[in-house]
């Protein structure tokens, strides 16, 4: 691997080609945060894809594309004389070593969990009125239901045992299929909801990322429908066409290729 020196020196090339690009190409002198803002977002997303797919070249390739990002919002930081890339590198740094007082500083933290309840309590000394301030509201539903969790077992809101997180599963369930006879839509919604928030509770107990799990099962469904899809085109014929016990056919064959 790349020694230091030889990282530095390549950050400073990045730096010096952001500094170029934004004096002299017509595309990126006009770019903003808020133009910016949504192009990091599809790239956050090509990461999460390449990451899931353990496709290590493409995982270099989209954490270049989101350096560039960070570099590009630092570089119009400078410009209007708020922030550098100094600055930023800075914050981050101060911000780890206040918030790893056991490497730091003198407080023992010898598992995962004492350092995620020492770092929510150092948050909340910092002036947060709570420990869910930091959940970005934008965060998709998934995601944000698995965050929140997190962050309140940080202060010992939690369950002790994985076996009481599914008994709540199965309660959520059985109000759920209770809805669902009654017809009161409002109602099923929210009890789904329920059965949701409790299905990420127990993948958390489980070592699960939900939105990981959710996403695999996403590409492996795509990828067997598609076979689907290019038997059905073989065979001369749409699927539309197709009664589904013929359809089931070559499902089973998808789940074995």
């Amino acid at each position: 691997m790349n020694s230091r020196e030889s990282q530095l020196k390549a950050i400073d090339r990045l730096l010096t080609i952001m500094d170029e690009l934004r004096a002299q190409c017509p595309w990126d002198k006009k770019q903003t945060l808020q133009s910016l803002r949504h192009l990091t977002i599809e790239e956050t997303y090509e990461l999460g894809d390449a990451i899931l797919d353990n496709d290590l070249d493409e995982v270099r390739k989209e954490l270049g594309d989101l350096l560039l990002h960070i570099v590009f919002y630092a570089k119009i930081g400078s410009e209007t004389g708020d922030f550098d890339i100094a600055d930023v590198a800075n914050g981050i740094s101060e911000k780890l070593v206040h918030r790893h007082p056991h490497i730091y500083g003198d407080v023992s933290a010898q598992t995962e969990e004492e350092v995620k309840k020492n770092w929510e309590n150092i948050k909340l000394k910092e002036g947060k009125s709570s420990v869910l301030e930091g959940v970005p509201a934008s965060l998709p539903a998934l995601v944000k239901a698995n965050r929140i969790q997190d962050k309140v077992a940080g202060v010992g809101f939690d369950w002790e045992r994985p076996e009481q997180v599914l008994e709540k599963v199965q309660e959520e369930l059985a109000e759920l299929e209770q809805e669902v006879n009654s017809g009161a839509e409002d109602r099923i919604e929210a009890e789904f909801g329920d059965v949701l928030f409790s299905m990420v509770n127990y993948a958390r107990f489980l070592n699960v990322n939900p939105e990981n799990a959710l996403e695999r099962t996403n590409k492996k469904f795509i990828r067997r429908f598609q076979f689907l899809e290019s038997k059905a085109k073989e065979s001369g014929r749409s699927l539309k066409e197709m009664s589904l016990a013929e359809m089931d056919v070559f499902w089973e064959e998808a789940k074995k290729a």
